[in-house]
């Protein structure tokens, strides 16, 4: 069997908020939005392609530390194919994203670039050879 990705979890001190601005960003849909028995409130949301990102708040007498958009040890961010970079990094900026890097194009003819999503959320974004 193969090790398919499941899902990718955020956290986030307002959990609607971050997945209604992934709905606006890149297309999400949100398809459930429960409190869990946990204590947290927990969101999930699926890309056009199909893979589930969770969002959800701290639980019941968890202490979350804080998010952190720059390079980093450990899950440093995720990406979203565009096919106009330069479009979605105006785009994005204009939805409170901060612009960290880029674009940068690449010996093969891509571009990518990386920007803060709202909560301290790191984003790779890739536009691909036309």
């Amino acid at each position: 069997m193969p090790f398919l990705v499941n899902h990718i979890h955020l956290k986030s001190s307002d959990p609607r908020k971050t997945a209604e601005w992934f709905v606006d960003a890149f297309n999400v849909e949100i398809m459930s939005d429960t409190v869990r028995d946990f204590g947290d409130r927990f969101i999930v949301t699926q890309t056009e392609g199909g893979l589930a990102i969770n969002i959800s708040s701290e639980r019941t007498g968890e202490t979350l530390g804080p998010g952190d958009a720059n390079v980093h040890y450990g899950l440093e961010h995720f990406g979203f194919d565009t096919d106009d970079i330069d479009a979605d990094f105006t785009r994005l900026e204009a939805m409170g994203a901060e612009i960290k890097e880029g674009p940068i194009a690449l010996p093969d003819g891509r571009k990518i670039g990386f920007i803060a999503a709202p909560g301290d959320i790191r984003i790779e974004l890739i536009q691909q050879v036309s």
